[in-house]
């Protein structure tokens, strides 16, 4: 049901990678209290500094705790939610994401949303907010998520419900994917 797009074990993730991934705070994350606590969790860094995997495993980690999660794409969000307005799935969406323990909303700020987008995803914050956790990746900092959103008033109100009582996790460093495609060409080139 999760629909996560990564598998992703938690006892596999590389603390090695200097990435300003600290080891002790995400195993106080992956004890899931924060979930418990309707806190939220926001992943931000670079492309390819593991956003993805770390929220995919700390998904898993709810799931095996006997959480109900639900994965999105913040674009491919925004298209269903568009595509429920037109077939009347709206507000039965709407509840379901209320009623899921953590909602997992990935590449957060990639387009400009429009007024609907906006009022949709103040929505779904809205009934969330205090009540349920939501887990958001990006590589923008925070700072620049107003921007995105578009319009200032409602940017106040989404971030106001997403931000308060959020963990955040700032990653840095260099894409792991390059590190791993280098890694991969050595061993082909012996």
């Amino acid at each position: 049901m999760a629909k996560l797009k990564l598998q992703a074990n938690p006892a596999d993730i590389d603390y090695s990678h200097p990435r300003g991934l600290m080891k002790s705070q995400f195993a106080d994350l992956l004890s899931t209290h924060w979930i418990l606590q309707h806190h939220n969790i926001l992943i931000t860094g670079p492309t390819g500094c593991g956003k993805t995997y770390l929220g995919c495993a700390l998904a898993t980690q709810a799931c095996m705790q006997g959480l109900s999660v639900r994965y999105f794409r913040m674009p491919r969000l925004l298209e269903t939610l568009t595509i429920a307005h037109g077939d009347g799935r709206f507000t039965r969406l709407t509840q379901q994401l209320a009623k899921t323990d953590l909602l997992v909303l990935d590449d957060w700020g990639l387009e400009k949303m429009n007024l609907n987008q906006r009022n949709d995803l103040l929505t779904i914050m809205d009934d969330r907010h205090g009540l349920k956790s939501t887990l958001v990746t990006s590589q923008l900092p925070t700072i620049q998520w107003h921007k995105t959103i578009g319009d200032a008033t409602l940017a106040d109100a989404i971030l106001d419900r997403l931000l308060h009582n959020s963990h955040k996790l700032k990653l840095k460093g260099e894409s792991m994917r390059k590190v791993m495609s280098e890694f991969t060409e050595s061993d082909h080139s012996e």
